[in-house]
This record gives structure tokens, C-alpha cells and sequence, in this order.
């Protein structure tokens, strides 16, 4: 038995949620949020970045049985390196109601992948932002990409605003969808309209690539609440998310980013963090596509 502790100044998830005001449609789906551990049975890889608290299987249930979401897509957190043992645990049980996306080395065998596919994992991730990781893995990514094309699955990106220049040319060329994680992180000071986003928005329309309009508690420098005892949420990322709905209605997807690894200034209470759910969406016909019929889409049908 290993025992972790968390990275100093860690902050924990929230365990004393509120009630949320926000109803969401029947079947929603979660389509972004960890697994870490508990490190005593999954241990945390020799070469992370940080040392998270656990958050176990049975936490994030509870948190879609408390938040009214029916399925979610788990996806592996770079402190649990390609050992994707937490995670495929996760899919074995909850096996109709959970999909994966992995981490993998470029040595891995289709017999391999073939047992992932089998057990629900539908992506591969790879994070290209510059603290967390210690290269960029153009050319593992290139021949994992050619190995997972046979299994239609897509890759995961994540990456920074001011990284995609240097970024863009490649990941265009990648045979295989594109997901991209929390809009690539915008820079949410300057406006939804400037060059730097409008540059991500043709990204997307060119690669035709799916976008998470999720995590403002991680993008915004405003915090929950612009003011005190205002019942809306982050509304300085709020027209960045409104602007990529509008543009790619059926190409977005939320998740709650569940349990917020690394976030330094607050932890969200994720029964308030759904408030955010009514700012970005216009109707309930867009909150159904973002929550239910887009990800269904790319990761059950």
C-alpha cells in the first residue's frame, strides 16, 4: 500500500454541495470529468506534475446521482501518466453508463486497443500545455493517431490560446477527430471577438473539431460571482462559451471537470458551478444538444 500527499496547497474537492437550482434534461451526460485513485489502490505516476487528493469512483457516482447526470466520459488525468488502471475500473463498473478517453504511448498494440475499445474507451488525450507536461509529442501523437483511426476513435487536446499558432498546422493534419478541452483556454480578459479567438473559432471550422465549453471556474479572472450576492456565474467567460455554441451548435460539449485538479484561487461547489449551464445557453433545445444529443453523438452511437 502507497500513501500520497496531496501537493502543498492542494485544494480539495467540495464535499458539502448544495442543492442545484439547475434541472437538467433527462440523460444528460458529463463529457469531461477524473478519476484520481484513491492512490493506495491506483497509485499516481513516478512522473507527475502534482499529487492530487484521492477521488474515487464511488465519489464521482455520487456526484451524477446528486447532480441528476445519467452517463459521463472519463477521461485520464496526467498524474496517473498512461496507467489507466483507475479509469478502466471505472468503465468496468459502470459499463453502459460510462466511456473513456486514455493515455497511451506509442508503442501500444492494436490487440491493446482492441481491449480498450471493448471496455468503452473512445479517445486518446494529449496535453500540450507547457507546465504540466515536458514536451511536445508530435511525433508519438503521429502514430498513435494512425493506430486509433481503425477504431474511430478521436484524440483529446489540450492546449493554451497563444500555443495554437505553433500548433495548429500539425493537429490539422492529424487523420482523426480533434476534441478540444475548455475552448483552448482563452484568454478571457480580452474579448470573444479579438483576433486570438476568432483565430481558435476558424481552427474549429476548418478541423471541423468538437469543442468543451466547459471549466469557466478555470478560465475566468473574474471569479464565481463578478458581484456579491449575484446569482450569475463567471461572466467573463460566459461570451466565449455563447460564441461557440452559436457557431458550432452541434459540435459542443459541457463536462464538469470533476474534481478540478490544480485550481489555485477557489473550489467550486458543483451544484452552483450548473448556473453556469443557464448564462451559455439560449433555450432548452440548446441546453438538450449540449448535454444529451452531442456527446451521445460522438461517444454512444
Amino acid at each position: 500500500m502507497m500513501s500520497f500527499a496531496p501537493t502543498p496547497g492542494w485544494l480539495d474537492w467540495e464535499r458539502n454541495r448544495t442543492q442545484s437550482k439547475t434541472v437538467l434534461p433527462e440523460g444528460s451526460i458529463d463529457s469531461h470529468c477524473h478519476v484520481f485513485g484513491p492512490g493506495e489502490v491506483f497509485p499516481f505516476a513516478p512522473t507527475r506534475k502534482y499529487t492530487p487528493c484521492d477521488a474515487s469512483k464511488a465519489d464521482l457516482f455520487r456526484l451524477h446521482q446528486d447532480l441528476g447526470i445519467a452517463r459521463r466520459v472519463v477521461v485520464q488525468a496526467t498524474c496517473h501518466g498512461t496507467d489507466n488502471a483507475a479509469l478502466i475500473d471505472v468503465l468496468a463498473s459502470a459499463p453502459a453508463s460510462t466511456r473513456g478517453v486514455v493515455s497511451v504511448s506509442s508503442d501500444i498494440t492494436e490487440e491493446e486497443l482492441s481491449g480498450m475499445h471493448e471496455q468503452g474507451v473512445r479517445g486518446v488525450r494529449f496535453n500540450f500545455v507547457k507546465r504540466l507536461v515536458d514536451h511536445s509529442p508530435y511525433d508519438e501523437l503521429s502514430l498513435i493517431a494512425e493506430k486509433i483511426k481503425a477504431f474511430g476513435w478521436h484524440i483529446v487536446i489540450y492546449f493554451e490560446a497563444a500555443d495554437l499558432p505553433e500548433l495548429e498546422g500539425f493537429l490539422a493534419g492529424l487523420p482523426v477527430p480533434l476534441v478540444i478541452d475548455h475552448m483552448g483556454r482563452p484568454d478571457v480578459s480580452a474579448s470573444a471577438a479579438d483576433a486570438e479567438f476568432s483565430r481558435f473559432i476558424s481552427f474549429v471550422d476548418r478541423t471541423s473539431a468538437w469543442v468543451k465549453v466547459s471549466c469557466p471556474e478555470r478560465l475566468s479572472q473574474s471569479g464565481p460571482f463578478a458581484v456579491a450576492g449575484n446569482t450569475r456565474i463567471y461572466e467573463d467567460v460566459v461570451p466565449f462559451a455563447r460564441r461557440v455554441i452559436a457557431e458550432f451548435p452541434d459540435h459542443v460539449l459541457w463536462g464538469t471537470d470533476w474534481p478540478h485538479p490544480n485550481l489555485k484561487t477557489h473550489m467550486p461547489d458543483d451544484a452552483v458551478l450548473l448556473n453556469y449551464l443557464n448564462e451559455i445557453t439560449e433555450s432548452d433545445a440548446q441546453l438538450r444538444r449540449l448535454l444529451v444529443d452531442n456527446p451521445n453523438a460522438l461517444y454512444w452511437a
